[in-house]
């Protein structure tokens, strides 16, 4: 017997107008109004989008031939401190859900607490980390407190538009990839009631890759199975795991890949993957591919990967993906041939909009920065303690600390940082001495101290938690452990936050400038008419670059990354404000800027 949803539409849905709906789990295909319906669909993430490009991004989905979008939805965004929820703007993932309706779009919810996603700490808050014995995905009663609270916001906003409510959420995930991480059945059946009892009564799911589909899968679940394109494989997993029937769906089909700092920009042959997809869709299997349109990792949200056989690994701040849509929501070729494959397998007298034009865009002045002011003049009042704090202990997100204490001096030998996350730059008297990256194992330094009491600082910066993997729960920041100079432990420090959550440039005065510390500069520019544009940080060493108040991202010399994309929708006719935290080359005063992005270009 398939499994029957009676929908009944009270509000317009392009292309179903007025009418009631039927959306069932047939044993080969989902069926909407008794027709088979072939869910073509693609990623795209609500916070990584500007919320004024939103639309725009949807009508490109249309474009390309898709029929529904998916997306996750992200604990950490939505309440960013305990009890403190946050659906304003770019988080407004109801308005998001809204839109994609008035543009025809069905939508594959994925509100599940953790999402991966190559986003810090997989989407958990990171103030879970406080909560002395709780325990990420288990059964442990605060996460499951803490988690219940969270769906049931996310409840109140989301399970109104679920189809069988008049809405256009199709189907909502729970739980996400949890084979790869566990097999408890029985937390799966918690997970599932948890949902119910936040409101969605629809079509559940789940999704794992092949090798995890075993501990991932839950009976009355839809299963879907991640990275595989072969239609025959396909089917024999689902109905594996599905009593022996479909649909047949992939909730997570790869047109390309992540990168992270310090490794090549990933890209596949679009023509390879456009016959991929062209045998997935002609062989009747419903996707959703991964990413349609990444878009951009602002702020401090990119994650990292870690396991016992790879180094710490952060990702960089685009997330273009090589996907369809490019980082600036512009048709790539890999589009166009994505498109023509679609085509070819619409049911008959269907057909597509027409392609939008690509956006505009344009190389900035060169910009100057008259206003810069180091670290040593931004901090504030200091927390104390005998023994160095982490960023949970400061009660600090993300962004860096300072940690400074007093040492003597008049002799050499090595400063150890034990567990140091991630990235740390050593002073002496405020004269960098040396850096310490996690990717690279480094955490020591050889010191030639000079004579007399000597200020010891180190900026450490958090590169982003781990998302993926067993490692989900130590992901601490800071200076975890503890410093040591010869082997002694160096106590009594004083601990100063610099979250830069938001940007004070009052405290950044003209001409100040250092030669040695990491500075905060600012400047202003004027526009007569305003375009995408791509701040080319290749002078610069590493930092973040915040624009009309938006955190752009982060920048690295290292790469593959050597822009940071500054969308239109963020930029002003007339007067501009810009701010660069600069970590390794303080005199830098000049940024120039592309039409285009560089995504590809490694350094040493």
């Amino acid at each position: 017997m398939p499994f029957v949803i009676l929908i009944t539409c009270l509000t317009s849905f392009k292309g179903y107008a007025q009418s009631p709906h039927t959306f069932k789990l047939a044993d080969s295909v989902f069926l909407l109004d008794n027709k088979p319906f072939q869910i073509i669909s693609g990623e795209m993430h609500y916070p990584r989008i500007p919320r004024e490009a939103w639309r725009d991004r949807m009508k490109m989905a249309k474009a390309m031939g898709l029929n529904t979008i998916g997306t996750y939805v992200f604990w950490n965004v939505h309440e960013p401190q305990k009890d403190q929820f946050d659906f304003s703007g770019n988080n407004d993932i109801a308005e998001f859900v809204r839109i994609a309706k008035e543009e025809g779009l069905w939508v594959l919810l994925r509100p599940s607490p953790y999402v991966c996603a190559e986003w810090e700490f997989g989407g958990y808050p990171f103030w879970l980390q406080n909560i002395k014995g709780l325990q990420v995905r288990s059964k442990e009663a605060q996460y499951l407190k803490e988690y219940k609270e969270y769906l049931t916001e996310i409840g109140k906003r989301l399970a109104p538009l679920q189809v069988n409510h008049g809405g256009n959420i199709l189907m909502v995930q729970v739980e996400n990839e949890y084979g790869s991480y566990g097999n408890d059945k029985e937390y799966l059946k918690i997970n599932t009631q948890l949902f119910k009892d936040a409101g969605f009564d629809g079509v559940l799911s789940t999704c794992d890759p092949v090798p995890a589909l075993e501990g991932g899968h839950l009976a009355g679940l839809l299963p879907g199975v991640n990275g595989i394109d072969n239609p025959a494989q396909i089917r024999t997993l689902i109905k594996k795991y599905n009593n022996g029937t479909g649909p047949y769906f992939v909730p997570e089909w790869y047109p390309a890949w992540f990168d992270w700092w310090g490794t090549k920009h990933h890209q596949v042959d679009p023509k390879v993957y456009a016959n991929k997809l062209d045998t997935v869709l002609k062989g009747g299997i419903s996707i959703n591919m991964y990413m349609f349109h990444g878009g951009t990792t602002r702020g401090f949200m990119n994650g990292a990967n870690y396991n016992d056989s790879t180094a710490y690994e952060p990702q960089i701040s685009s997330y273009d993906y090589d996907a369809p849509l490019d980082e600036a929501g512009n048709a790539t070729p890999k589009f166009k041939l994505f498109r023509e494959a679609i085509k070819k397998n619409l049911p008959a007298n269907q057909t597509l909009p027409a392609v939008p034009a690509a956006k505009p865009a344009a190389a900035l002045p060169v910009i100057t920065f008259n206003k810069s002011t180091d670290i040593f003049n931004l901090i504030g009042k200091p927390q104390l303690n005998e023994n160095p704090l982490t960023f949970e202990a400061l009660n600090q997100p993300y962004g860096f600390v300072l940690y400074s204490s007093t040492i003597k001096g008049g002799r050499k030998g090595v400063i150890k940082i034990n567990e140091l996350r991630d990235y740390g730059l050593v002073y002496i008297n405020k004269k960098l001495a040396g850096v310490l990256d996690r990717r690279l194992y480094q955490d020591s330094l050889v010191l030639d101290l000079p004579a007399g009491n000597v200020q010891l600082d180190i900026l450490v910066e958090n590169m982003g938690r781990i998302n993926f993997g067993p490692y989900l729960l130590k992901n601490n920041k800071g200076i975890t452990k503890n410093v040591t100079f010869n082997g002694e432990e160096i106590k009594s420090w004083k601990m100063y936050p610099l979250p830069f959550d938001k940007i004070d440039n009052q405290k950044i005065q003209p001409k100040v400038n250092s030669q040695s510390a990491a500075v905060l500069k600012s400047a202003s520019f004027n526009l007569t008419k305003v375009a995408d544009t791509y701040l080319d940080m290749r002078q610069w060493g590493k930092g973040l670059v915040w624009v009309n108040g938006h955190n752009l991202g982060k920048y690295w010399a290292i790469g593959p990354q050597q822009t940071i994309y500054l969308p239109a929708e963020w930029l002003e006719k007339g007067k501009n404000e810009i701010v660069v935290f600069e970590l390794l080359k303080p005199t830098q005063h000049t940024l120039s800027s592309l039409a285009k992005p560089i995504l590809n270009e490694l350094k040493k």
